[in-house]
């Protein structure tokens, strides 16, 4: 039988008052976290009508010509390091990714303290002029991705044996919310690239994400694969669905007992596919220690640096977030390290 990922409701978490259907949903949050490290998440409050605007608003996006898109390049979006990136233009493990994207945020205007202090990955998000549509499609899913990983992140607290609020209190009273729009098309680009085999790249090659929480919307097309206990499984779209999944730095606060499960994306379906994961993450300038009565052993340290796909502990980060997000994305888009980063 093939290993399946867990499905999670998550509606009882905002019912207030059913304090047996919140410690059923934690425990749920529990085994799966340990287990995979994944999992399908329904009664997230988020409407099939803003979802399904999201994809057409976005397929619309990515049917611009490329002159259009590039009008809103991540080069032009400097230290909040927003805007779009063509095909090619992100790397895993320095191997270019066959998708292009739209990289979002919270938007912050020039006025707000880390703006004008310039902390990077804050500031304005870059729009393309042709499609006013896209913003308010956009901006509608994240902001109910944001509440529902606030209030997964509840069940994380319970699930750990912390007062509900734990991390809205010590680690997300000002999230890092990240929001990328991603395009995997059904064939690599014919030149440009030298001698790259697309039909052997990857759209994403092996990795984990940094933060807390990733909540995923994909269309029906699919090509997300989990690395579970026993090996590769697929993940695809069920219908009404987001695939959640941890991040580097909730394994690192949980001292190795909740595991940030590597993962890829190759898209075989023959047609184009969308994604749309948003990153519901510690505040930039949190520092990361294991949380209370958690403690992370040498043995746990070199186990998680031998088994990870990049060879390196997250044990062993000292740190602000700030610290370790922008380590890992100056590697993702090198050419923009010294533009963006300063």
């Amino acid at each position: 039988m093939t290993e399946r990922l867990p499905i999670i409701d998550m509606a009882a978490l905002s019912e207030p008052g059913d304090d047996a259907g919140r410690a059923r949903v934690a425990g749920e949050i529990a085994r799966a976290c340990r287990a995979h490290g994944f999992f399908y998440l329904v009664g997230h409050g988020i409407g099939p009508e803003v979802i399904d605007a999201l994809e057409t608003e976005s397929r619309r996006f990515f049917a611009l010509p490329l002159e259009a898109r590039m009008a809103i390049s991540m080069a032009k979006g400097g230290r909040a390091w927003r805007g779009y990136f063509p095909v090619g233009g992100e790397l895993t493990s320095g191997r270019p990714d066959l998708k292009e994207g739209l990289y979002l945020g919270t938007e912050l205007g020039p006025d707000h303290p880390r703006v004008r202090a310039g902390v990077p990955m804050h500031g304005a998000n870059l729009w393309p002029a042709q499609l006013p549509g896209l913003q308010a499609a956009a901006t509608a899913y994240m902001n109910g991705a944001t509440r529902a990983a606030a209030g997964l992140m509840e069940g994380v607290s319970l699930s750990l044996g912390l007062d509900a609020g734990y991390f809205a209190h010590a680690y997300t009273a000002e999230p890092t919310v990240l929001f990328r729009i991603f395009h995997y098309p059904a064939s690599g680009p014919s030149s440009g690239f030298g001698d790259i085999d697309w039909s052997q790249s990857w759209g994403v090659g092996e990795h984990t994400d940094y933060g807390l929480l990733t909540l995923l919307a994909q269309d029906r097309h699919g090509g997300l694969q989990v690395k579970a206990p026993s090996g590769w499984i697929e993940a695809p779209p069920i219908e009404g669905a987001l695939v959640c999944n941890i991040g580097d730095m909730l394994e690192r606060l949980t001292g190795g007992r909740f595991k940030s499960t590597p993962h890829r994306v190759r898209n075989v379906s023959g047609h184009d596919r969308l994604s749309f994961p948003l990153f519901f993450d510690p505040d930039f300038m949190a520092s990361m220690h294991p949380l209370p009565a958690v403690a992370t052993d040498a043995a746990l340290r070199n186990a998680d640096k031998a088994e990870r796909w990049d060879r390196a502990s997250v044990h062993e980060f000292e740190g602000t977030y700030g610290d370790y997000l922008m380590d890992k994305v100056a590697k993702v888009f090198p050419q923009l390290k010294e533009t963006a980063l300063g």
